[in-house]
């Protein structure tokens, strides 16, 4: 028999990446003579990703679109900043490996499925010293689709030998939630993560603010509801 398995986005939910994300952000806008975005609220965007959250912050710094040639070479430096100055202050969410490995003791397993490219999510599991952690670390390359698609979901279930029909998925944003509701597969948002919204808006099956909350209690509870058991807060 296939063990339970709790899939995590990365970006917001797993590790809290925005200072270095911000960072990158700032070192590449410097080059085409923007100063600095302070966080002062704008780590909501990051969540959409690099290439939108570079776009609102050029148009934020009182310019137009910056236009695709442009958006390029802001990319192109964004991703190579990044690269060299991982981990940087980067760190897992309080609790979080707690509560996986408390979960790990009971018999399941845990993925992370992440709309960052691949090779830039394991490399900073690894650099963070917790990719041996997770029985797969998929993302947006690693399969010919990517969330909100489901298969995104379920193809990293497959890949970490889990049990699609024990499985749970965790994300801070829009995108999980869908996701997994499209996967059929019961959601839990975290409300500290990337969003413009508060996740409560989104329908997950459940929300929490603390890592904490995520026990053997409140994934028994999700597997007997199902998708169709009322939203409910930890």
């Amino acid at each position: 028999m296939k063990p339970p398995i709790i899939v995590f986005d990365l970006d917001g939910t797993l590790v809290d990446t925005a200072p270095d994300l911000l960072a990158s952000m700032n070192h590449a806008l410097s080059h085409v003579g923007l100063g600095p975005i302070a966080d002062d609220g704008f780590r909501k965007h990051v969540g959409f990703g690099a290439r939108i959250m570079l776009e609102r912050a050029y148009e934020e710094s009182g310019h137009a679109h910056p236009g695709k040639e442009t958006l390029d070479e802001l990319m192109r430096r964004f991703l190579a900043y990044y690269e060299d100055t991982m981990p940087g202050a980067s760190r897992p969410y309080d609790h979080v490996l707690e509560a996986i490995a408390a979960l790990e003791a009971e018999g399941y397993i845990a993925a992370v499925c992440t709309n960052k490219l691949e090779a830039y999510a394991t490399r900073l599991l690894k650099a963070l010293g917790i990719d041996g952690i997770f029985k797969a670390i998929c993302g947006q390359d690693t399969f010919p689709v990517r969330k909100p698609d489901p298969a995104h979901l379920t193809g990293t279930i497959d890949m970490a030998g889990g049990d699609p029909r024990r499985a749970i998925m965790v994300g801070d944003s829009e995108t999980d939630i869908l996701t997994a509701k499209s996967a059929s597969i019961p959601v839990v948002a975290v409300d500290f993560g990337y969003t413009d919204r508060h996740v409560s808006e989104f329908g997950p099956d459940a929300v929490i603010s603390d890592y904490r909350a995520l026990d053997l209690a409140l994934a028994r509870k999700l597997h007997h509801a199902g998708k169709s058991g009322p939203v409910f807060q930890r």
